[in-house]
């Protein structure tokens, strides 16, 4: 993993990781403003099982954190258990509501 690119691509609504010139990862997001809906993260098929869905996740989550204006919602199942492996970084998570 050494020649990863890192990117937000706010108008299509998600981060991407490149490995070199293919594109390995992608993070799929919901914005209202306060609230970062993190809805799909995706690895392509033929890339899988290289850690490349958490290395996204993860830089996502910084940036997130580094920015301090959001919250997070972890709406994929991935990303839910990303947090539950990664609970120091829980701080970032918006309060869910029952209705």
């Amino acid at each position: 993993m050494t020649s990863l690119t890192f990117t937000h691509e706010p108008d299509a609504s998600r981060y991407t990781l490149h490995d070199g010139p293919n594109l390995v990862s992608a993070l799929d997001y919901r914005d209202d403003g306060r609230t970062v809906a993190l809805t799909r993260a995706y690895t392509v098929p033929t890339f899988r099982g290289h850690g490349y869905a958490g290395e996204v996740v993860d830089r996502a989550v910084t940036e997130l954190e580094q920015a301090g204006d959001r919250k997070v919602l972890p709406v994929c199942w991935y990303v839910a258990e990303w947090f539950e492996a990664h609970p120091e970084r829980a701080g970032i998570l918006a309060e869910r509501t029952r209705a």
